[in-house]
C-alpha cells in the first residue's frame, strides 16, 4: 500500500484516531508529540520491536508512504508507549533535505496560527507548509539550530494521556541559549521550572566542568535545555528524548533482553538515576527515574 501523508500523520492511518480534547494555547497535548526516529530499512522492524519490548505499548501497522512534499518513499510506523511516542521512518529512497534533521513533531490545534506564531517568535520556516492525506505539515528551526515539525489533522485526534511525560532534550551553544529559551517560551506559552547556571558537568559526561541546565514546562510537555561547550563524550548530545521509568534496573533487563545496548551504566545525578540506551539501528535514548534533572 502506497500513499502520501505527513511525517506524523501516520497516527490517523494507524487506527488511533478519534475525537480530541481542547488544550491551552496551540498545543493539543504531549501524548501527540512524537520523537522522530530514522533507521535503516533493514533494521526497522528490529528497532520497533526492541523499543516496545523495553517500554511497553504498541506499534501501528507498518505502511509504505511518501511523507515529504517531494518524491520519496519510506517505511513508516507509529510507536505509542506509556512513556513517549515515536514516529519511525526507514527510507528506501534518499531522504530529501532537510528531513531527517528534525527532532520531533508537535500536533497543533490551529496550523496557520502555529506557523505564524513560531515565525513571529523567532523561528525560521525551513520547510514551507504542505498538505498530506489527512492534514498539513511544516518544519521550523528555532534559534540555536533546533528543528521541529508542526502538524495538524483535518479531523481531531484522540490518544490516551501518557503515564510519564518524556523530556525533549535540547543541546544548544551557551551564547544561543537565551535566544532559544525566549523564542520557545513565547511560542509554547510555557514557564521556566528551573534554571541552573552551573549544573554539574557529570550530567553531560564532563565531570570536571559545569553547564547551564534549564527545564521548561508547557502544554507541549517538558523541554530540557542543555547549554554546553560541545566537548561531550559519546553518547551525550546524540539523544533527543529522555524517558522516565519507575524502575531503571528492571527496564535495563528488558532492554538488554531485546538486544538494546546500555552505553552508559546507571549513575546518580540531580536526585535521580540515569542511563543511556542504544537501540538497534543506532537510536540513542536517555532513561531515568523520577526526580529533577
Amino acid at each position: 500500500m502506497r500513499m502520501t501523508l505527513g511525517l506524523v500523520s501516520i497516527l490517523m492511518l494507524a487506527g488511533l484516531a478519534g475525537g480530541a480534547q481542547a488544550a491551552p494555547a496551540l498545543a493539543v497535548g504531549p501524548q501527540y508529540d512524537t520523537t522522530h526516529v530514522y533507521v535503516a530499512p533493514e533494521k526497522f522492524e528490529r528497532f520497533v520491536k526492541s523499543f516496545v519490548a523495553t517500554f511497553g505499548g504498541m506499534a501501528s501497522k507498518e505502511i509504505i508512504a511518501n511523507v515529504t512534499p517531494t518524491p520519496s518513499t519510506t517505511k513508516s510506523q507509529l510507536v505509542r508507549t506509556p512513556v513517549g511516542v515515536l514516529s519511525v521512518f526507514g527510507f528506501v529512497t534518499p531522504i530529501p533535505a532537510p528531513f531527517g534533521a528534525e527532532r520531533n513533531g508537535f500536533l497543533v490545534a490551529d496550523f496557520d496560527a502555529a506557523v505564524a506564531a513560531a515565525r513571529a517568535d523567532g523561528a525560521g520556516l525551513i520547510v514551507a507548509p504542505f498538505e498530506d492525506a489527512i492534514g498539513r505539515d511544516a518544519i521550523i528551526q528555532w534559534p540555536g539550530g533546533v528543528n521541529m515539525q508542526l502538524y495538524w489533522h483535518t479531523k481531531p485526534s484522540h490518544a490516551p494521556a501518557l503515564m510519564r511525560v518524556p523530556e525533549n532534550r535540547v543541546y544548544v551553544a551557551p551564547e544561543q541559549a537565551d535566544a532559544f529559551i525566549r523564542s520557545y517560551l513565547a511560542f509554547s506559552q510555557g514557564k521556566v521550572v528551573e534554571d541552573i547556571r552551573k549544573a554539574p558537568g557529570a550530567e553531560v559526561g564532563e565531570p570536571f566542568n559545569t553547564f547551564r541546565r534549564v527545564l521548561i514546562d508547557s502544554a507541549f510537555g517538558k523541554t530540557l535545555v542543555l547549554a554546553t561547550d560541545g566537548q561531550l563524550p559519546f553518547p551525550w548530545g546524540r539523544e533527543t528524548t529522555g524517558y522516565e521509568v519507575a524502575d531503571l534496573d528492571a527496564t535495563i533487563l528488558k532492554a538488554e533482553a531485546a538486544g538494546v545496548f546500555v552505553t552508559v551504566e546507571p549513575f546518580a545525578a540531580a536526585g535521580r538515576r540515569t542511563a543511556f540506551f542504544e537501540f538497534p539501528g543506532g537510536y540513542i535514548a536517555e532513561v531515568h527515574t523520577a526526580g529533577k534533572p
